[in-house]
């Protein structure tokens, strides 16, 4: 049995021909020096910040250079995929503003080059199986796990290299005969490259981020057409990327060491290689040193973490961008008001060693973000935030809206603009005590204040509130109610002279604050009260001396 007979024993569904592909989906007509890069997420129902950072990565350089970026689904392993993944990962991605031109949707698929779900390619993969397997590139492996297994135990006896190769490879010089018999009595098989390499050997490859790297040539047989006729992620990442027109492969550092396999398969194929650009793990600071992010220990590493948080896209987008390239803060302060995509965004600038994650630093910039938004844009973004992650706020903040934006606006404007705001569900449990459903005592009162004076100062207050008082009416009867009652009137008298006087003014006036609000510190206090109403203000107050 000669080579054409065998591939149409393996597969005589398969008709059509490699060129026929080719001609299907032919080289992009696209200007010179434009990028065409692509996101494969699996559908696992797991999204992390990892992908969202390589994203980002893939978006600037299409899209700087006039190209296109296409998602495709790689659910080739459909034994872990999640019912719902891959809305979740649109909406995810979309969330944070990656825009694709081309590929899955969740209305659909648009683009010329699909389908673009691996899982529905299984056509195409063949195809070009049983084309190396008439070139004798490639070849029926029938080889059951525990042959494998003991293959393994019996390469660890020996102290030589693992995996499916050379003399190890016990299918790789079957006859056709034995091949033929084989396949019709049933016996179940993978489809293995014949590896043309060797370990003692290495080839050079420039990486976008890492510059030229040096590495053996692949030697392993691996595999390319699982059993169930649906490639491995090798085989199918390579046929997808030539004829969906893929110029740059951006991913992470876990698949450097699987570069020369598919370096082994492109050049095996007769395809130009696209750019790899491996991209560094994302490390955070425990006490010390720095470790791997991680799904189980670190909930940031989820993206759905900062959705369900609320932080705002923009933050995370320039957080993000700060840590993929070196000079990204410097072009920021210099061009304070520019888009984020006006940003000459390089690989040549991003890290080549572990990329080091600061929640703080996010923290800082969600504020700075934040800060720059009108009070009716923040309001909104709040608003939507409440009808995905916190379904009882809705009517609240659509009932009480002037009330809201009037909170917002608390000593956001101006010359010195607050900066204290950092995600919506933070936000909201600064301003929590406004309502009365969600108001709780959450500190102590100051333990420089008497408790036999607590009921004194609140008491005294109430008689003397006037919601009509400016703030400095309002302050000089605080004032003198302090002095009133043993407190020095300013904080520095009080530091001066601390056995004249009980404790001082700030103390009096922190009393109120908490009576009012729960909590020891807060905006400006008159203007909370002004927000609140006089009626909320005295009931407030008056349920407070009752608890004493």
């Amino acid at each position: 049995m000669n080579s054409i007979e065998q591939t149409d024993l393996l597969f005589p569904h398969i008709t059509t021909l490699p060129e026929d592909y080719e001609a299907l989906f032919p080289s992009r007509s696209l200007p010179t020096g434009t990028k065409v890069t692509r996101l494969g997420p699996s559908p696992t129902g797991f999204i992390h910040l990892g992908n969202l950072y390589v994203a980002f990565v893939n978006e600037r350089l299409a899209h700087q250079s006039g190209g296109l970026f296409y998602l495709r689904i790689e659910d080739t392993d459909q034994k872990r995929e999640v019912e719902g993944a891959v809305d979740a990962i649109i909406s995810s991605l979309n969330y944070f503003g990656v825009v694709f031109d081309e590929g899955a949707t969740v209305d659909g698929e648009i683009g010329n080059y699909g389908p673009y779900y691996q899982s529905r390619r299984a056509h195409i993969y063949q195809c070009y199986v049983k084309e190396l397997i008439r070139r004798g590139l490639a070849y029926p492996c029938f080889c059951t796990g525990e042959e494998l297994e003991a293959i393994r135990e019996e390469q660890e006896a020996n102290k030589e290299n693992p995996g499916y190769y050379g003399s190890w490879a016990k299918c790789r010089d079957l006859s056709s005969e034995e091949v033929q018999k084989r396949i019709k009595a049933g016996m179940p098989f993978v489809i293995r490259l014949r590896s043309q390499g060797d370990l003692k050997r290495t080839f050079q490859i420039h990486d976008g981020i890492r510059g030229l790297l040096t590495m053996p040539e692949n030697n392993q047989d691996v595999i390319l057409l699982k059993q169930n006729g649906i490639p491995t992620y090798h085989f199918a990442h390579v046929v997808d990327d030539h004829l969906m027109g893929t110029t740059h492969v951006v991913r992470g550092e876990e698949w450097l060491s699987s570069l020369p396999i598919h370096v082994a398969l492109f050049e095996t194929m007769g395809w130009p290689l696209p750019i790899y650009c491996h991209t560094t793990v994302l490390m955070k600071m425990e006490g010390e040193t720095k470790r791997k992010l991680s799904k189980r220990k670190d909930p940031e590493l989820s993206l759905d973490y900062y959705q369900s948080q609320g932080y705002h896209p923009i933050a995370v987008r320039e957080y993000l961008m700060t840590i993929l390239n070196s000079n990204y803060e410097e072009w920021r302060a210099a061009n304070p008001e520019s888009s984020i995509g006006d940003f000459p965004f390089s690989t040549d600038k991003m890290s080549s060693s572990g990329t080091l994650f600061d929640l703080d630093k996010l923290n800082d910039i969600s504020k700075e973000v934040l800060a720059r938004l009108e009070d009716e844009e923040l309001y909104q973004f709040l608003l939507e935030w409440a009808k995905s992650y916190r379904k009882d706020l809705v009517s609240l903040f659509l009932e009480q809206k002037e009330t809201m934006l009037h909170i917002l606006s608390m000593d956001r404007h101006g010359e010195k603009p607050r900066k204290d705001l950092i995600y919506c569900s933070q936000i909201f449990e600064f301003i929590s005590y406004f309502f009365d459903d969600y108001y709780k005592i959450q500190d102590d009162y100051p333990t420089e204040v008497d408790y036999n004076d607590l009921k004194p100062i609140l008491k005294g207050y109430l008689s003397t509130y006037n919601p009509i008082d400016d703030r400095t009416q309002w302050f000089t009867k605080i004032r003198e109610l302090s002095t009133q009652l043993g407190y020095a009137e300013k904080p520095k008298d009080y530091k001066k002279s601390p056995d004249l006087y009980k404790g001082h003014v700030g103390h009096v006036s922190t009393v109120i604050r908490i009576a009012l609000m729960g909590r020891a510190s807060s905006p400006d206090l008159w203007e909370i009260q002004q927000i609140m109403g006089e009626l909320k203000t005295r009931d407030r107050i008056t349920k407070a001396i009752g608890l004493l």
